[in-house]
């Protein structure tokens, strides 16, 4: 009898700790994001949307890059392959060129929607965008990529997953890198015309700069909300299963709580790991 009650009593402290983390974890998305809506300085969130990118050529894109060595190779994706490269002349030292798999599904849309959203976006926890490239490579095939400022600390996920760093991420980083992430999306949801629903946050989209600052990058799914040019449709790729919101399996239109949702299970993944 007495064994019994102490198994229900420990089962029962068990819950309670569950539900406090749980607790913990969510008050911190909340006020994490709820900072980042009242806080409105334009000044150091974006710089003027009549900068002028510049024009880089496909041979100065492979040059860069030694010929999109697999030694430059820094990500993969279904989409695209990432690549280091140096464009010194451009006053760019390092640079990260992400080349379009333009023969896959979906490539050559996601190409237009990353070239449509970093148009008139500029925030210090966005990822840079210096250039975009479209033209024909030297076989005579349809070439893209897009040209962003190198992240010299790799990707949140990296950090969180690898074996060799998961541990040097402090709780103070942690907390700044979710603050980070927050502010990026209280931008893009609260103070963009017209607004813009991310559509896949997740630790990978997330890079970090020499300071540990978190940029937001890859709006390959991203939607313009209030907008013809975009329109929600039944079908097609919504996210990263195990952080798109529920309800686009369902069919719903993409929305800003659906950022909200996966930015909830980014925070958990990043207190938890």
């Amino acid at each position: 009898m007495q064994r019994a009650k102490k198994h229900t009593k420990k089962k029962f402290l068990v819950f309670v700790i569950v539900i406090l983390i749980a607790s913990t974890l969510f008050t911190i998305t909340f006020l994490a994001y709820a900072w980042c809506k009242k806080k409105r300085k334009s000044q150091s969130s974006h710089s003027s949307t009549s900068e002028q990118f510049i024009k880089v050529s496909y041979n100065k894109l492979l040059k860069a890059t030694d010929g999109f060595s697999k030694a430059n190779l820094i990500g993969n994706g279904g989409f695209s392959s990432v690549y280091k490269g140096n464009l010194d002349e451009y006053g760019h030292r390092f640079v990260a060129v992400k080349v379009l798999h333009l023969q896959n599904r979906g490539a050559k849309r996601s190409f237009i929607r990353e070239c449509e959203a970093w148009q008139n976006i500029r925030h210090r926890n966005l990822l840079k965008i210096i250039t975009s490239c479209s033209s024909i490579d030297f076989q005579g095939n349809e070439f893209k990529a897009l040209v962003y400022e190198f992240m010299p600390n790799g990707s949140l996920h990296d950090w969180l997953h690898s074996s060799e760093s998961r541990s040097r991420l402090n709780l103070l980083q942690r907390i700044n890198i979710l603050i980070n992430i927050a502010s990026a999306l209280d931008y893009i949801h609260n103070h963009c015309l017209p607004t813009i629903v991310h559509g896949d946050v997740k630790p990978s989209n997330v890079l970090l700069d020499d300071d540990m600052v978190a940029h937001v990058g890859d709006f390959g799914l991203s939607r313009f909300l209030a907008t013809t040019s975009y329109q929600n449709s039944s079908t097609g790729i919504r996210g990263t299963s195990g952080y798109a919101a529920p309800e686009y399996g369902f069919g719903s239109d993409m929305a800003c709580s659906g950022d909200v949702y996966s930015f909830g299970i980014l925070t958990l993944e990043v207190m938890t790991y």
